[in-house]
């Protein structure tokens, strides 16, 4: 079975004045057509690097994709021209990015933003180009959108300033589309919209989405499946419902603890994960999150464990990851 996406071995290291910053080491997974996938982990640990190791965006120097394959559609991105690349980028891979406040030029109008990609990636005329961007300022929810086309980005609130950026992704139909955090500088109330605006979308146009979040509270209901990162590592991958049930990676059980409740039946202090991230310029030799793990043993300390099979589509890079699982449900049940 041919996926749409395909991301093998990918490691991606920046070159910089204190040393090699290890921001990518190895990582994996799979995207078929329609399907969401949801890329969690706290800050540092190589989510949106990942990301733009796969769009092409790794500013360079000091970033440089190392190795790896990711195969779109069959077409390893990692060794097209930079003209090829900027094909793809925007037509059949759209990206949203975190701060709708930097990701629009705040000197062009809005309907001159919309329009240049229109002409760019499906060569249409001004005249078809405005009646198309007319139609996606509707389809994200901008009301008098044709009297809107003139307005600068200032002009907008801020989750309307999102919903543009949406608009903009999705302008040439792509088969993909990545969301880094899209809700990271919004309000609650708007996170929420926006959130649901995304997921309305998918199913109304069938596309694949990549969703790079740091709150494990918003992906239950979102997406198909989800990857764990810690240390530019996978540490986990499993389909939604298997990882909320069975987590069996520590890191991801320790994320899963340190979510509020609203059904719990009695006060339950919050457990956050003590210690702090890995050094990213230290060579990793050993498991990324022993220094931080309650299940530490010798040998996580002088091996990385591999991805280890652990249910059905679910995999665990831990030692004692059914010794986890047990933890888990044993919580789960008491």
């Amino acid at each position: 079975m041919t996926h749409l996406l395909e991301v093998r071995d990918l490691v991606t290291r920046f070159y910089t004045q204190d040393g090699i910053v290890h921001a990518v080491n190895g990582v994996s997974f799979t995207l078929d057509e329609g399907e969401s996938l949801a890329i969690v982990g706290e800050s540092g640990s190589g989510k949106s690097v990942s990301m733009l190791s796969i769009m092409g965006l790794v500013p360079s120097p000091p970033g440089l994709v190392e190795s790896g394959q990711v195969l779109f559609k069959g077409e390893d991105l990692l060794q097209l021209s930079d003209r090829r690349m900027r094909d793809i980028r925007g037509k059949e891979i759209g990206m949203i990015f975190q701060d709708p406040m930097t990701s629009l030029n705040p000197v062009l109008s809005i309907g001159r933003q919309l329009k240049e990609s229109l002409k760019l990636h499906l060569h249409t005329g001004d005249n078809e180009a405005r009646q198309r961007a007319v139609e996606l300022l509707e389809l994200v929810g901008i009301p008098n959108a044709a009297d809107r086309l003139n307005d600068y980005p200032h002009q907008f609130s801020g989750g309307q300033r999102q919903r543009i950026i949406i608009a903009m992704a999705l302008s040439c139909g792509p088969a993909l589309l990545i969301a880094d955090e899209p809700t990271t500088a919004l309000d609650v109330t708007i996170q929420a919209q926006i959130i649901n605006l995304i997921k309305q979308l998918k199913e109304q146009l069938g596309m694949a989405v990549i969703w790079i979040t740091h709150d494990m509270g918003i992906v239950a209901g979102l997406v198909d499946k989800v990857a764990v990162m810690y240390g530019g590592f996978v540490v986990e991958e499993a389909p939604v419902r298997a990882l909320y049930k069975r987590p069996s990676h520590p890191y991801t059980l320790g994320l899963l603890q340190s979510l509020p409740k609203i059904d719990m039946q009695t006060k339950v202090r919050l457990q956050p994960i003590d210690g702090l991230p890995p050094d990213l310029l230290v060579t990793p030799t050993n498991c990324p999150f022993a220094p931080r793990c309650p299940y530490v043993v010798d040998k996580c300390r002088e091996a990385n464990p591999p991805l280890f099979p652990a249910g059905a589509y679910h995999k665990s890079a831990c030692w004692r990851w059914e010794e986890v699982r047990q933890e888990s449900l044993t919580r789960e049940t008491a």
